[in-house]
């Protein structure tokens, strides 16, 4: 022990003095570091620190020694390769993070292609829920099909201090919250209108087809932007495609899109050229009137065959209110029917009888931080995922009583903040309408900016870089 002290001592006095100020440095920046994330199990760094720095008992640099050039070679890569990593990993944490828009959700603001400069200082970063993972992979190692994140440690939601708050109107980068149970092999739809669909053993049980069924926390569930429209305490509801909140029409987003059947006269095809013009793009465009599926909503939405039983040149397609002008002065277009609400299918809560569709929702609710709720067996369905899964709370009805983590109870409070989510793209999105609320601890960031836009209909001599989206501030589009 004697000769352990005296060999700290004796490397302690050979420290040289700006050894001792980086270590000062580096400490004074771990403790406030611990401080700004409300987590001080990380000031367990300090011994290593001091090692580092200090004692060197471990050799960290043992292969600078070496008289071998490829060892040095490729330790000095490994070196680089691990700092870098640490770097790539703090900034995709704490400060920005690159997002791709994958679907037209949110077209014509954000297009399909556009890469995203997502800040996490608008709203406040997030401590991690799952600290001890990959950078850049938000949950599974490309073909390996591994996690790429460790479950333990599992830190508590934490939030940062941030620039702001999240706004009516900002376009968000928030974790899917239906995302939380996956089935591998089918993604899309989520979990839950999986099992409301087929029934939850042919999901557990039909592995082949499905795959397994994964959990995961709140950090590594998939990345979604969309426009927030319903803000914590607001009543939201939408009558007629038109958004109301606490009972006042909401200014439409700009570029905001429904679908349309469109007919043309016996001849007629729309160009890529006017394609071009209505800002359609070939996955959103289709022929439906060759689509034999098609026949009975067609003639339903009035339609009308022709001689030989066929339909005329009928095409399905997304239009902004701009393009819907242009499109109806189209001197060869015969007839244009918007496509109902009800052909989005159920929308949330599923299975609860409300008759909601995507055009005519609500009035629902929207869950305050601090604020409680008369729970009923009527209104139960619209907050029961937010008390059982969001909050972790337990909850079952007994004996015509509701019990939340056995106390019989009538009423709840809300711990968090809520908001719902909408994409531009109205008939197009995958959005609140269909999963519900996103919780306060789900919002990753606020876009910033396009820095990368790539048209895939295009080719490279022909737009495939949309120039002049590059460098527009995500709001401004």
């Amino acid at each position: 022990m004697s000769t352990l002290l005296l060999s700290l001592k004796e490397r302690l006095q050979a420290v040289k003095r700006s050894r001792w100020i980086r270590f000062c440095v580096a400490a004074i920046l771990l403790i406030l570091f611990a401080i700004w994330l409300h987590n001080y199990y990380i000031l367990l760094l300090f011994i290593l620190l001091f090692d580092i720095y200090l004692t060197r008992y471990i050799p960290w640099t043992f292969w600078k020694k070496s008289k071998n050039k490829t060892v040095l070679r490729i330790m000095e890569w490994v070196d680089a390769i691990i700092y870098a990593l640490i770097a790539v990993y703090l900034i995709n944490i704490f400060l920005f993070q690159n997002y791709k828009i994958p679907s037209s959700s949110l077209e014509k603001s954000l297009l399909v292609g556009d890469y995203l400069f997502v800040s996490k200082l608008s709203y406040g970063p997030r401590v991690p829920n799952t600290p001890l993972s990959f950078p850049l992979v938000q949950n599974t190692f490309p073909v390996l099909n591994i996690k790429s994140y460790v479950e333990w440690p599992s830190w508590p939601y934490h939030r940062l201090a941030g620039l702001g708050q999240v706004k009516r109107g900002d376009i968000v980068v928030f974790n899917f919250p239906a995302g939380d149970t996956v089935a591998v092999r089918v993604p899309n739809p989520d979990y839950y209108t999986l099992v409301y669909y087929v029934g939850h053993d042919a999901v557990k049980q039909n592995r082949e087809q499905f795959g397994e069924v994964e959990y995961r926390p709140v950090d590594r569930r998939e990345n979604y932007v969309k426009r927030c429209i319903g803000m914590p305490g607001d009543t939201f509801e939408i009558r007629d495609n038109q958004v109301y909140i606490d009972g006042k029409a909401l200014e439409n987003p700009r570029n905001m899109q429904f679908n349309y059947f469109v007919m043309l006269q016996a001849g007629y095809h729309f160009s890529e050229k006017q394609f071009r013009e209505l800002g359609v793009s070939v996955d959103d465009r289709y022929l439906v009137s060759s689509q034999q599926n098609w026949y009975k909503d067609l003639v339903a939405l009035g339609f009308m065959p022709n001689a030989d039983g066929t339909l005329p040149t009928i095409y399905h397609m997304p239009l902004t209110s701009e393009a819907l002008k242009r499109i109806k002065q189209y001197p060869y277009v015969a007839k244009v029917v918007q496509e109902p609400g009800i052909f989005g299918g159920e929308t949330y809560p599923l299975g609860a009888g409300y008759g909601w569709t995507r055009s005519d929702f609500g009035p629902l609710w929207i869950p305050k931080r601090g604020e409680s709720i008369q729970l009923t067996a009527d209104n139960l369905p619209l907050y029961e995922r937010i008390i059982r899964n969001y909050e972790g709370n337990q909850l079952e009805w007994r004996e015509g009583s509701l019990f939340i983590n056995e106390e019989k109870s009538d009423t709840y409070q809300f711990k968090m903040d809520y908001y719902l989510m909408l994409g531009d793209n109205r008939d197009n999105s995958a959005d609140s309408r269909f999963w519900g609320f996103v919780p306060e601890d789900h919002i990753v960031g606020k876009p910033l900016f396009v820095w990368l836009s790539i048209d895939k209909d295009r080719t490279w001599f022909d737009g495939y870089i949309r120039w002049k989206r590059l460098f527009r501030s995500a709001s401004a589009l």
